[in-house]
């Protein structure tokens, strides 16, 4: 989930910001901006098949954010 905090459109619509497969509950929302991705990066981004071992280590980072209203994340 991303914010684009304190920053003027003209800024973050040259920002490439992509979307895909994600959910978005309870009034999120997204707004893509930017050219997009190129092939190189989608290459350079994806990840090749990992043993199961390595499930822990790869979503170490992954989850809900805790935020709360009227408070930054």
């Amino acid at each position: 989930v991303t914010k684009r905090v304190e920053t003027a459109q003209t800024t973050w619509k040259a920002w490439n910001w992509r979307s895909e497969g994600d959910m978005l509950l309870n009034g999120a929302f997204f707004t893509p901006s930017g050219a997009g991705a190129s092939a190189s990066y989608s290459r350079a981004s994806s990840l090749g098949a990992k043993s199961s071992s390595m499930v822990a280590t790869i979503t170490s980072g992954a989850g809900a954010l805790s935020c709360h209203k009227g408070s930054s994340c």
